[in-house]
């Protein structure tokens, strides 16, 4: 999924490339080195043995398939903005190299729009408190009703009589029993329905140090239990850890769920990459203080940026597994998210990523300055070798985290 993530978005490029008059020499799936490649030879479409692969008969682009796993790439003509010959990336006009650089991170949100509204049909998982969506066209689906999967000794859980694997139906308050002073001002029971774990959580949250009354069901039959929850500020109010699932279901207001949601998940994204360089930033600073209690502060951001981090390597070994084992919706739901973490990565201004190439010729356009093919290739070539470093690290974190579990 991750291959194709990256081989979309460079598909990206590849469009906007044709339609805007420059050639691309090889479009290629993951990385070198090649397994196999096609190219038009006497204007058929054929496969070319390995063997003709330094003269490479034929003409016009190459299409390949390679070994490394890791992504993929659009070769073009030229592609350095001081490169002049008829067909490459220079001689296009600014707007054309506008669409052609940012043409990957459009096909990467187009991706996670489609597939977030197809899950607005088929069932949206809620990973967000304040998630879009239309009310009016909601419909809540329980997929895996909420189960208490254990239990702390001595809790208000315990002592109210719960066991493992009792399912929560409905939690409420019978205002004639929590009224302390009468005349009650309302009477009778005031219920709502627990279809997630987080319905359940957010209700006792708003009672500490209250009675509750919770219905659940043992072995088909179903039961009352008032609970005096736990005061503020204690470890647990209730003392019972619940799993559960459901999914969220419209109709006609899919596609804009579809782009709400991406537009959403764009800005939460965005907001993690600002709070996560804050920081990085802050920790790297506070870690020179003299004051060992203003290091330990650095130490604690330092560490809630790496918490923050992570590569193929921990997506592959870490979250995928966690969101295989929920359920196919939940792993579609996370290749939306990964595509739109592209689509924001790409949008960035480093120079060795679209945003920051774009920016580069933009500056030197609006200071009506030639950037030359070694000034280019400089400024780009120390970027790219930070993001590799950056990775680097990443991946040793990542490793380190799946060595830990």
């Amino acid at each position: 999924m991750l291959v194709f993530l990256v081989t979309a978005h460079e598909f990206g490029h590849f469009l906007m490339a044709r339609k805007n008059g420059v050639e691309v020499e090889e479009f290629g799936i993951c990385f070198p080195p090649r397994a196999l490649c096609w190219r038009k030879v006497n204007g058929k479409w054929k496969r070319i043995p390995k063997k003709q692969w330094k003269k490479m008969p034929g003409e016009g682009l190459i299409i390949s398939l390679n070994w490394l796993p890791i992504g993929g790439f659009c070769q073009m003509k030229g592609e350095s903005d001081a490169a002049k010959e008829k067909g490459s990336f220079g001689r296009a006009s600014y707007w054309g190299k506008t669409k052609i650089l940012f043409g990957g991170v459009a096909a990467n949100w187009l991706i996670a729009f489609v597939i977030l509204t197809v899950l607005a049909i088929t069932g949206m998982p809620r990973f967000l408190d304040n998630q879009f969506e239309i009310a009016s066209d909601s419909r809540v689906v329980v997929t895996s009703p909420v189960v208490l999967s254990a239990i702390k000794p001595d809790s208000p859980a315990a002592n109210a009589g719960f066991q493992e694997g009792d399912t929560i139906k409905r939690i409420g308050r019978d205002m004639s029993v929590v009224c302390d002073k009468a005349p009650c001002p309302t009477t009778g029971m005031m219920e709502e329905d627990i279809n997630m774990p987080s319905d359940f959580t957010d209700y006792t949250k708003q009672y500490p140090g209250q009675h509750v009354v919770i219905y659940y069901e043992r072995n088909g039959e179903e039961k009352s239990a008032s609970v005096k929850l736990n005061e503020e500020g204690s470890e647990y109010l209730f003392g019972a850890v619940l799993s559960g699932s459901s999914v969220h279901r419209s109709t006609w207001s899919a596609p804009i769920v579809g782009a709400g949601l991406t537009l959403q998940l764009t800005g939460e994204t965005f907001k993690g990459v600002g709070t996560l360089l804050v920081n990085l930033v802050t920790g790297i600073v506070k870690q020179v203080s003299p004051a060992s209690e203003t290091r330990q502060e650095g130490s604690e951001a330092l560490k809630s940026a790496t918490d923050g981090l992570s590569g193929p390597v921990g997506i592959i070994g870490i979250l995928f597994p966690a969101f295989v084992s929920d359920s196919a919706t939940s792993v579609f739901f996370l290749v939306a998210i990964i595509s739109i973490s592209l689509a924001c990565m790409n949008v960035l201004p480093i120079p060795a990523l679209d945003g920051g190439r774009w920016l580069l010729i933009t500056i030197f356009k609006l200071r009506k300055k030639e950037l030359t093919k070694e000034k280019e290739e400089k400024i780009v070539g120390r970027a790219f070798m930070a993001i590799i470093i950056l990775a680097l690290i990443v991946t040793v974190i990542d490793v380190m985290r799946l060595m830990q579990r």
